[in-house]
């Protein structure tokens, strides 16, 4: 099942994502958002796959998968060829930042390049949605945790990510985090499936991975942030970007007005958004 926020007339709300539009679950089910229906039962929501579509896609404007998650965990230079080419160390632990919620944006909106930077990078990335809480989740118990996936766009200003060794300016510049276009609920994906990652600029491909090649894996990134916090419903884990990033190209690849970035994760889908300058 595939299951989306968006907004029709500045009312917020969510659904089910089918192949032509939405079924719309705002006033089928008992739960306020995607978000608080995550915590009460995905189960609630089977019985309604097969309504006709409420809206198009063309009617709707697309929110983050989640837009107000309680946290959102990213692992930094997760796949080894990110690490070699930006020259990195090995660590024993996973390098974890923080995005905050309101630099995240939805699939088919504006990724903003802010009037601060010119230096705007791209980031493809698997993200995941927690579904149950816990603390301390064993990495064995951890896939029970996941609600389900969603691609990710963990795009950077990578002059202000570098001003000191705290990455939190680069990475939270309104209009940046792009998450969408929905959540693939995880009995679509086998535990541990490999699936591959694609992420393309003005259609050239930049990027391409299988999750596989992840350093620290999804049940390991699961226990190492619940040992330190408990997880809820509708937190993110962004799971880290491979290598091809455009600012370690030769020359630089970045962002500009105009542009136009995908991230395709198989079985995921895709997720487009365009450059605007804000």
């Amino acid at each position: 099942m595939k299951l989306v926020s968006y907004q029709v007339e500045n009312q917020n709300k969510f659904g089910i994502a089918k192949d032509n539009g939405i079924v719309d679950l705002t006033k089928r089910v008992d739960a306020a958002d995607l978000k608080s229906l995550l915590a009460a039962d995905l189960a609630q929501v089977s019985e309604f796959e097969n309504e006709p579509v409420d809206y198009t896609f063309e009617e709707v404007t697309f929110l983050p998968v989640i837009p107000n998650p309680n946290k959102i965990f990213c692992a930094g230079v997760n796949y080894d060829d990110h690490r070699r080419e930006v020259n990195r160390d090995k660590t024993e632990k996973p390098v974890i930042f923080f995005r905050l919620a309101d630099s995240q944006i939805g699939h088919n909106e504006a990724i903003l390049l802010p009037q601060e930077s010119d230096v705007l990078d791209y980031e493809g990335e698997v993200a995941v949605i927690i579904g149950k809480p816990g603390r301390r989740i064993p990495k064995e118990q951890a896939f029970e945790h996941v609600a389900g996936y969603a691609c990710y766009n963990d795009a950077t200003i990578r002059d202000w990510q570098r001003h000191t060794h705290q990455w939190g300016p680069g990475k939270n510049f309104e209009g940046t985090g792009a998450f969408g276009p929905w959540l693939v609920t995880r009995d679509e994906i086998a535990d541990n499936e490999i699936l591959t990652l694609e992420t393309r600029l003005n259609g050239e491909t930049l990027q391409h991975t299988t999750t596989d090649l992840m350093i620290f894996s999804i049940p390991e990134l699961i226990y190492y942030v619940s040992s330190f916090i408990t997880l809820v419903p509708g937190d993110v884990i962004v799971t880290g970007t491979p290598g091809g990033v455009g600012f370690k190209r030769n020359p630089q690849v970045l962002m500009k007005a105009g542009d136009v970035v995908e991230v395709e994760v198989s079985k995921l889908g895709t997720l487009r958004n365009q450059i605007k300058e804000g």
